[in-house]
């Protein structure tokens, strides 16, 4: 990170899930090459990690490597590893509102966040989004964004994200997909600095559509919205069957793909780096990132969990801060 930059905010994320751990594990393997903070209750932490307090995100990078700075938020009850507590579903989502109003205030570069159980919250709060994502926009005043999961190899766009299946061709709007594609060539430009993203479009049905035979949607949708952003100047290729974008080859032909919906864009992700993928968030007021996983509560508490992705996201989140 350069000198002067904001450390980075890391939520905890759901206290009885992995976040903590993960949390500990990646100041060890980064130390103070990456200054970032934990924002959650110190007593969440696994037992022996290294805590600093902190009062001020400033004051992040100048705790030593061995330490976790920690900004604490104290929770009403304890963190029993597997076993959500309905009485801690308020701090949650108190720690993700919090961070982004330190992004917001330039006091922190960007937000991490560490996996939450959506049940959980719903349960213990009545948390009324789907997820992160869409608790993110409502902060961010509504905005439209999309979830671009990313690692070395591939940088991938679902168009829709958790929906059913049955009900993905009726949500596939041509205003849905024409602002997915403006979004992801925005964030590549601005975010990733590249000066002219080449973007592939993947079809909806089985060959893309096998020029009407498999269905319509190419024909109807996907391809006029494509003709039309080309001519506004942006260098897009599509529809193309999915089964054959994936592979080396293709994907030296473009920068980012956007697949028309959740599983056809994160099967390549997670099949070529199931460890080190990273979700962000496109088309926000800040940087946010987070692993490419869940709470894990049947491996919470074991010290077995991996921090691979949360390193990633957080290696993620410092560069795309860098670029703006």
């Amino acid at each position: 990170m350069s000198a002067g930059a904001a450390p980075l905010a890391l939520t905890c994320g759901e206290p009885a899930g992995i976040g903590p751990e993960i949390a500990a594990k990646a100041r060890a393997r980064l130390g103070s090459a990456l200054p970032f903070f934990f924002i959650g209750d110190p007593a969440h932490l696994p037992a022996g990690t290294r805590v600093a307090e902190i009062g001020a995100p400033a004051q992040a990078a100048q705790v030593s490597g061995d330490r976790l700075p920690v900004l604490a938020h104290r929770f009403p009850a304890p963190a029993a590893p597997g076993r959500p507590d309905p009485a801690n579903a308020a701090a949650v989502i108190e720690v993700i509102a919090r961070a982004v109003d330190l992004v917001q205030s330039g006091a922190a570069g960007a937000v991490v966040t560490a996996p939450i159980s959506k049940q959980a919250l719903k349960e213990g709060a009545e948390f009324a989004f789907p997820g992160h994502t869409e608790y993110l926009a409502s902060l961010a005043g509504g905005e439209r964004v999309v979830m671009m999961l990313a690692c070395p190899a591939l940088k991938v766009v679902p168009a829709t994200i958790h929906i059913p299946v049955a009900e993905i061709p009726a949500a596939l709007t041509r205003t849905l997909l024409r602002r997915t594609l403006q979004i992801t060539h925005e964030a590549l430009r601005r975010d990733f600095a590249l000066a002219a993203p080449r973007i592939a479009v993947a079809g909806l049905n089985p060959h893309a559509g096998e020029g009407g035979l498999m269905g319509r949607e190419e024909i109807e949708v996907i391809a006029p919205v494509i003709e039309a952003l080309r001519a506004e100047g942006m260098a897009l290729t599509g529809p193309h069957p999915a089964d054959t974008m994936f592979h080396e080859a293709a994907r030296a032909r473009y920068d980012a793909a956007v697949a028309m919906y959740h599983d056809q864009a994160l099967i390549p992700v997670k099949t070529l780096d199931f460890a080190g993928g990273v979700n962000a968030t496109l088309g926000l007021p800040f940087v946010r990132t987070s692993p490419d996983h869940g709470t894990a509560f049947d491996i919470a508490g074991k010290g077995v969990a991996d921090p691979t992705s949360l390193v990633a996201a957080l290696q993620l989140a410092e560069t795309m801060a860098r670029h703006r």
